[in-house]
């Protein structure tokens, strides 16, 4: 698998045969816009954490333009059904097999509603299974026990964790949820955008190393495969 940083918590991520985007919020941020253009992206699938505007900006745009299916809480997934858009709604432990592997939607700690108020029922994150890799994507969450689930029914590969604090994780928090999902190779994400949220790029990776993990913090449209 593919992974490329859209900036924020935006991630397009390649398999054999399907693309799926994470969180677009791409034409809102000065750091991606100029880099990222959205219609370039064409996913198979879009997969949303939570309803908040800095991860669902451009899913509707996008979406339509290229048929994409949503993938996310059941909230959240007859929101974009309501506009007529193809969606697939998930809860909470619940898991499916789709045609390029599968997705559990597990639990995050965080608040949810779009824009208007309305809401974006209760946020989550997923666990991919591809190409026999696993990867967690945990979405803004804070730190919680319930991390420790995940390692006894999954051997992740990758771990997609939100790092900048004040509204999720900071760096200090996201070790412990690496030694909770037992798994060292972290990407970070949710880091820098804007003023609350800015990280400093070396100590946060000499933390990571101390503590006998690799954190990868990638700039916008880099890439890692795993």
């Amino acid at each position: 698998m593919k992974f490329t940083f859209l900036g924020h918590a935006s991630l397009l991520i390649e398999t054999e045969n399907k693309t799926l985007l994470i969180d677009p919020f791409i034409t809102g941020n000065e750091k991606a816009s100029g880099t990222i253009n959205i219609d370039d992206l064409n996913p198979d699938y879009i997969l949303v954490t939570h309803a908040h505007q800095d991860h669902t900006l451009d899913v509707e745009q996008i979406a339509k333009a290229s048929g994409a299916t949503i993938v996310s809480n059941y909230e959240i997934a007859v929101h974009y059904q309501n506009k007529g858009l193809e969606a697939h709604p998930m809860n909470h432990g619940g898991q499916w097999n789709f045609d390029f592997g599968g997705l559990k939607y597990v639990n995050a700690i965080h608040t949810s509603s779009f824009p208007d108020g309305s809401y974006g029922g209760q946020p989550g994150g997923f666990v991919l299974s591809a190409e026999n890799k696993e990867v967690y994507i945990a979405g803004d969450t804070a730190l919680t026990m319930d991390m420790k689930l995940i390692p006894m029914q999954t051997n992740l590969d990758l771990a997609v964790l939100p790092i900048g604090d004040n509204f999720t994780m900071g760096v200090d928090d996201a070790i412990i949820a690496s030694d909770f999902i037992e798994c060292t190779e972290i990407l970070g994400y949710h880091f820098d955008t804007f003023g609350y949220i800015e990280i400093d790029h070396e100590e946060a990776k000499r933390k990571f190393k101390e503590a006998g993990k690799t954190l990868h913090l990638l700039d916008i449209g880099q890439e890692l495969t795993v």
